[in-house]
């Protein structure tokens, strides 16, 4: 398949040259994106010299920073318009190992639609994180499968392979969150389009350079969009089906 692994970065300069010779190294056939907002650390300057000396990079920098959901939707849209089979989404700062990047890919080569690296079934892990940290994510993505029945253990993960033409069904253009929101609404409309949907461990560790993007508003709206959507999906939708239906086709009896 033709692969490309889309990079959203700002302010990832201590980061970016490593985990582009590590992607290389570890995906040695398939290219790479960065989408650079604009990041005034010279993030997008250094890719783009990676990428002169080592070939298959693209950098595609935006006028601004608008968060990890725009530039997922602006990357993944240009590698469907240029024509790749198979599109990684994964981030530069460390914590998406490249080195799992085979065991995202093979699952999609032989049919799956979405391969979700997850650190929470047999084999995947957190090392480091403390408990607090650790049940906020364990309790909100049991939350987000309870309410949204996604069926899988880790909605929240950002390192994933798509099949290219599951993320034109989904409509990107129709996709608005951010952070953690912009990843549950991905799995949860790739469930609803009947995509296979498969988890694959992996160990996330947390950055060693630079700082993290996450923010109690990140959270916030990822539990707002959430319950809003299972209130959409279990109550609205349904009640206004029923009151779509013609007249004279209820479940009462003919006379």
């Amino acid at each position: 398949m033709r692969t490309i692994v889309v990079i959203p970065t700002y302010q990832e300069a201590l980061n970016v040259l490593e985990a582009l010779a590590r992607v290389r190294e570890a995906a040695p056939e398939a290219d790479i994106l960065v989408v650079d907002d604009s990041s005034p650390d010279g993030t997008a300057e250094l890719a783009a010299k990676a990428g002169e000396e080592m070939g298959g990079i693209r950098v595609l920098v935006r006028a601004e920073r608008q968060g990890l959901g725009p530039a997922y939707r602006e990357g993944w849209q240009w590698a469907i318009d240029h024509g790749y089979e198979a599109v990684v989404s994964m981030d530069a700062d460390g914590s998406h190992d490249p080195a799992s990047l085979p065991s995202l890919l093979g699952p999609l080569e032989a049919g799956a639609d979405l391969v979700m690296g997850s650190r929470y079934v047999p084999g995947g892990s957190v090392p480091g994180w403390a408990l607090h940290r650790l049940l906020l994510s364990r309790v909100g993505n049991r939350y987000a499968g309870l309410v949204l029945g996604c069926g899988v253990h880790d909605a929240t993960g950002g390192y994933r392979a798509y099949r290219a033409d599951l993320l034109r069904r989904i409509d990107l253009s129709t996709l608005h969150a951010n952070g953690y929101g912009f990843q549950i609404e991905l799995v949860h409309r790739s469930v609803e389009l009947g995509a296979h949907v498969m988890e694959v461990p992996i160990t996330f560790v947390d950055r060693e350079f630079g700082t993290s993007k996450m923010s109690a508003a990140i959270v916030w709206e990822a539990l707002a969009l959430v319950t809003w959507w299972g209130l959409r999906d279990r109550l609205i939708r349904p009640w206004l089906t029923g009151r779509s239906k013609p007249p004279g086709l209820g479940s009462g009896g003919g006379g």
